[in-house]
């Protein structure tokens, strides 16, 4: 019997299950080290900056929730693009998809690992992070850097995990992304009863010199953090009543996310001040907890540790999410014919789209060797563009299926969409005119990728149209049996 076979993924996730790859993603490492850049470049003002940003996503997750509501495939924005524009553009928008969500997984991975060695530092397993030379592998006789070895532990390890079960995997992502969301409410709890915060200083809103006009560069290097909801619709063909969960899904996810981060922004800048925040750099949360929360708690030993718990179980569930998102793009590409067919098919005993997880892994693996920074860098852009592009999507296919069974429709149409593409737009000029300045490398890169994926796209064509030819050719050499 042949191990895959081309079929529909189970209906396995309910949703709850959908909800928490949301907001699992969204709530990632993100609020943990984006706050106090946040906080460096706008002062107080991130607490502004994080709302808008909100405000921005809220737009394009309209344009999500209606195409997902009227095209129930996996593959998000993939799926939708595909449906309604031509070969070329939607292999472009699947391969940037695709390689930003490896590119996130890679990020997540690596961010993993110092937080783990962290919380082993801190109940005294390991000396500090930065202590840690190398950690030795048993058995085999080498040693590996304690940041990969790690990285690839947790790849391999959900990857394994979503080989064999989608409802294993939805159901991890469930438990861990709660776990990490009770942690940051118990951070916001202790924050506003603390005295420090009744002392909170908001004045003045804006910082010296730019003033307002911060808002807008901070907004675009913290927009990566509100990416997420729209992996939700990588699994719409795994979720049950997939027209009426998706859209809400999506709307609960990102609801919860803009509460809890406004919380906490709002927390970190009350209790430290936007200097102290800023000061403390991508450790400004574990410090401001440290500031403010009791020592000596159940399990947790203080306020530091327990962002350090947070910051593992984010990192983790932000992992399983993306590892989730990229194979299901990789395997709607492979089923539209669009990568090799062995990529779109279902395992046959697992009911999982087995080859799509694998090669979704091994290119993730390969990431880890990117520039941290520029790799980053270019999961925003290609996320920013994708996100034009669904705009775009969601008013073309208005105008061209008028008539076609929408489920959810989004209000005051099509003015939600254009502010997308709108908005996009502006944050897209403003993070390429930092990368420009900053991180050109960035830009390199990501225009490679487009361009690789002009080749591979090319090859496949003229792959399959051989292969096509020689299937013709064959059956016209077929020559009928004479009849009796």
């Amino acid at each position: 019997m042949s191990k895959s076979q081309t079929r529909s993924p189970e209906a396995e996730l309910g949703l709850l299950d959908a909800t928490m790859i949301g907001m699992g993603a969204m709530i990632g490492a993100g609020i943990f080290v984006l706050t106090g850049l946040a906080a460096e470049i706008a002062g107080p003002a991130a607490i502004l900056v994080f709302a808008l940003n909100g405000v921005v996503t809220a737009f394009t997750g309209l344009s999500y929730a209606e195409l997902a509501a009227s095209i129930p495939k996996s593959g998000g924005g993939y799926a939708f693009v595909r449906e309604i524009f031509d070969d070329f553009a939607s292999f472009i928008m699947g391969w940037m998809l695709w390689f930003a969500y490896m590119i996130a997984g890679a990020l997540y991975a690596l961010g993993f690992a110092p937080n783990f060695l962290e919380l082993l530092h801190v109940y005294g397993v390991v000396p500090p992070p930065d202590e840690v030379g190398a950690v030795a592998v048993p058995v085999i006789d080498t040693a590996l850097p304690p940041a990969f070895l790690l990285a690839f532990i947790a790849v391999l390890g959900l990857v394994a995990l979503n080989a064999v079960s989608t409802a294993a995997s939805g159901s991890v992502e469930t438990i861990f992304t709660m776990i990490k969301v009770s942690i940051l409410v118990v951070f916001v709890a202790f924050g506003f009863a603390s005295p420090m915060f009744s002392g909170a200083e908001f004045q003045p809103l804006f910082p010296d010199g730019s003033g307002a006009a911060a808002v807008l560069p901070a907004m675009g290097l913290t927009f990566i953090a509100f990416e997420g909801y729209d992996l939700i619709t990588t699994v719409t063909e795994e979720v049950q009543n997939p027209r009426e969960n998706i859209p809400k899904a999506i709307f609960i996810s990102l609801a919860v996310t803009v509460v809890v981060y406004l919380a906490v922004v709002t927390v970190a800048i009350g209790t430290l001040g936007a200097e102290g925040l800023a000061d403390a750099g991508e450790a400004g949360i574990a410090t401001a907890a440290t500031s403010f929360m009791p020592t000596g708690l159940p399990i947790i030993q203080n306020g530091g540790a327990l962002i350090v718990f947070g910051a593992v179980f984010s990192t983790l569930t932000a992992l399983n999410a993306v590892v989730i998102a990229s194979s299901r793009v990789a395997f709607s590409m492979g089923r539209e014919g669009q990568l090799l067919p062995s990529i779109g098919q279902i395992h046959h005993r697992y009911g999982t789209p087995f080859v799509a997880i694998l090669a979704s892994a091994i290119v993730m693996l390969g990431s880890v060797a990117l520039p941290t920074q520029s790799a980053g860098n270019m999961s925003s852009l290609f996320f920013l563009l994708s996100f034009i592009i669904v705009n775009v999507a969601v008013i073309r296919l208005r105008r061209e299926r008028p008539n076609m069974n929408r489920p959810y429709e989004m209000p005051f149409y099509p003015a939600p969409p254009i502010i997308g593409i709108v908005l996009n737009l502006i944050l897209t000029g403003v993070l390429v005119e930092f990368l420009l300045r900053t991180d050109p490398l960035a830009l390199a890169l990501s225009v490679a990728w487009i361009l690789l994926g002009a080749v591979v796209y090319l090859a496949l064509k003229r792959v399959k149209q051989q292969s096509d030819r020689e299937q013709a050719t064959a059956a016209s050499e077929i020559t009928p049996e004479a009849e009796d």
